[in-house]
């Protein structure tokens, strides 16, 4: 396990919950660690190692997330280690790999699409992925431009299938389309109303 970098500080609008995790937006000093946080997970939970193709973001999550406006990365720190990370992108599903009326009932601007919700092993059954989808959901809505909440998941990883059907809605089955698609699951989340979105986790 590879620890967030050290000397860690947290922000003090940053949200406390049970256990000593607290969860906030990530600053260019936490990438490191939430870095790790995401390999870690694409090698042990997801099996595909690094893919440039699909991992670009988690290589240089700064430029995807830290800088453009509509876009963040949180993190969950558990004393000075990153134990958990989720972001939000705003670019939707596109087609191909995905099917074409997936991409069009999602498209990039006013989709903005869930991404990295991942939660180190020993960290699990805690509550945190569902704190962070509730923070992200809350970013979306405050950022404004964005009609959907959009995700996408591989029911192959364990547990993720069975989360994701309790909060939000299947669009999408691939292992139902002829051939097995790419045999993810792809769901939509209602998006909040900007007014109960909450007080902004502190960037």
């Amino acid at each position: 396990m590879v620890s967030a970098t050290a000397g860690t500080t947290v922000a003090p609008d940053a949200r406390e919950g049970v256990g000593g995790y607290v969860l906030r937006t990530a600053t260019a000093q936490d990438l490191g660690g939430a870095r790790a946080v995401m390999l870690d997970t694409v090698y042990g939970d997801l099996g595909s190692g690094y893919v440039p193709h699909w991992h670009a973001d988690v290589i240089d999550p700064e430029s995807a997330y830290l800088r453009p406006a509509r876009c963040t990365l949180l993190v969950v720190l558990h004393g000075d280690e990153i134990v958990a990370t989720g972001a939000v992108r705003d670019r939707g599903p596109q087609a191909p790999p995905n099917p074409q009326w997936i991409a069009d009932r999602f498209p990039s601007g006013s989709t903005a699409q869930l991404c990295r919700i991942y939660v180190r092993p020993e960290h699990r059954r805690r509550g945190l992925a569902r704190r962070l989808v509730r923070e992200l959901g809350a970013f979306a809505a405050r950022a404004g431009g964005y009609t959907s909440l959009y995700l996408h998941t591989d029911p192959a990883v364990p547990g993720a299938e069975s989360f994701w059907r309790s909060l939000a809605q299947e669009v999408c089955d691939e292992r139902a389309l002829p051939g097995g698609g790419q045999g993810i699951v792809h769901f939509e989340l209602p998006m909040p109303e900007a007014r109960q979105a909450g007080t902004p986790v502190g960037r």
